[in-house]
């Protein structure tokens, strides 16, 4: 049996940045992941593979208004094949960059299904059989899979989950998307302007419901305007099959209304991918849900077992995943280490136009008691924006009245999953908003619209 210091299920954004946290501090480190490639979804069938679609929908969005900057163009269509193409180049690119720092940081790779068979020692049953192998240490970074709901299952040929979409071969003349969190929004933004037409339905009484509701009002507008149907505080009663794809009743508080689609992509979130991986050989504990309860530290009540990732109850983020996988590494190494504040996490939706957010939402705010003061300024106002002919959004900023500090920034426009960065350092620092508003941004650039937001909290904006 080999031994090492530290076993990792789990190749995702948590499971193989923890690996490689591990080598840079020398610990000796075997990375188990079940698919022949490395990445998990977040490369393979989530995160980036969206993203390379979103950019070719951005893209194909401003070849259509070309003629708007002076440029003449020709003929203008999709060829659905090389857009596809060219995102697996680039999901395999960065899968090969994976394997690369995995040789580099001295981490031993086994391919196979993952299992705790006892304390220390993890099963790899893979293609040729059987492997145990042991670890001082194991980190839990199985991830997630798409939810379904009780009455709706996907047939993944006409009733679609996220993993099937990325697949569809031809551009549906229709689609209805049940779900309005960021991917449901993500995909709908996609294909709307791919040509489809595109209906929204959700559940509760805005789209990103998880965002201020400024933001959420703001982009629905938005989507209208592109011919985006959406459908809040609405339910999906009935799902029956067509020759064209499918017929859809939806009730929208007692109001029934008829959809027909080519297809239907079910977006209602994800759910943690922890049956069958051993857990109850240890003891280690979940939620009635399936998620692994952890400790500040991402520990398990295995005290040698750590979870990060999708399979705790944290924000299904890639990007939490690795700050969790960081800090798991770490605190088992025995260097001194701070716990995770969630809301100083960014939540970014790549949708057209974007959408980013840090901390408290102004809801939120006034909730915990604070004397809210906001400040607002949108992008129509910004040159660099009207350059780029992308005035549509704004930056909003929510602050203490008593002190000044931000308590949250939130940004619906160009580049917002971007420029969301200065507010997070921000609100790592305790920043106030007038140590933004001093704070000399460059002209002509996106950002001004933070310093903007920022003198606006006090109704001193400059150029409104």
């Amino acid at each position: 049996m080999k031994e090492f210091q530290l076993v990792i299920i789990g190749s995702g954004p948590g499971g193989y940045v923890s690996a490689i946290r591990a080598g840079i501090l020398g610990i000796k480190t075997a990375l188990v992941e079940k698919d022949p490639f490395l990445g998990g979804t977040c490369l393979h069938r989530g995160c980036i593979p969206t993203k390379a679609l979103l950019h070719t929908a951005y893209l194909y969005d401003e070849f259509k208004h070309a003629a708007d900057h002076g440029l003449e163009a020709g003929s203008l269509s999709v060829n659905f094949a090389k857009v596809h193409k060219r995102k697996t180049v680039i999901v395999r690119k960065l899968s090969k960059g994976i394997e690369y720092l995995m040789k580099k940081r001295k981490v031993e790779v086994f391919t196979g299904k993952g299992v705790v068979f006892d304390a220390n020692t993890v099963s790899v049953a893979g293609a040729d059989g059987e492997e145990r192998i042991r670890g001082d240490y194991v980190i839990l970074a199985t991830g997630s899979t798409p939810s379904q709901l009780p009455t709706i299952v996907p047939d993944h040929k006409t009733i679609l989950d996220s993993d099937d979409i990325l697949a569809l071969e031809t551009i549906p003349k229709s689609l209805a998307v049940i779900g309005a969190g960021a991917v449901g929004v993500e995909f709908a933004s996609i294909f709307n302007s791919f040509g489809s037409d595109v209906s929204i339905i959700e559940l509760l009484p805005r789209v990103v419901p998880l965002e201020d509701e400024e933001v959420s009002q703001t982009l629905e507008k938005s989507f209208n305007k592109k011919g985006i149907k959406t459908y809040t505080s609405s339910q999906v009663t009935s799902i029956d099959s067509t020759s064209g794809g499918a017929k859809l009743k939806v009730d929208t508080q007692g109001e029934e209304t008829e959809l027909e689609t080519e297809k239907v992509l079910l977006s209602v979130g994800r759910r943690p991918l922890t049956d069958g991986i051993g857990l109850d050989s240890v003891g280690i504990q979940t939620d009635d849900r399936g998620y692994v309860q952890v400790n500040e530290y991402m520990q398990t009540n295995v005290p040698h077992v750590y979870a990060i990732g999708d399979i705790v109850r944290t924000p299904w983020l890639a990007h939490v995943a690795s700050a969790e996988g960081i800090l798991s590494v770490d605190h088992l190494s025995g260097k001194p280490v701070e716990p995770i504040d969630y809301n100083k996490t960014p939540s970014c939706t790549y949708c057209s136009p974007e959408v980013a957010s840090v901390g408290l939402t102004e809801k939120e705010a006034a909730e915990r008691g604070y004397t809210v003061k906001t400040g607002r300024f949108p992008f129509s106002a910004i040159g660099k924006a009207m350059i780029l002919g992308e005035p549509e959004g704004f930056v909003k900023i929510i602050s203490d009245e008593k002190y000044g500090e931000v308590l949250g920034v939130h940004i619906m426009g160009p580049k917002a999953t971007e420029l969301i960065a200065e507010a997070c350092v921000g609100l790592r620092l305790e920043t106030t908003v007038e140590e933004i508003f001093k704070t000399v941004h460059a002209h002509p650039t996106l950002s001004e619209a933070m310093l903007e937001a920022a003198h606006n909290v006090y109704g001193e904006a400059i150029h409104i």
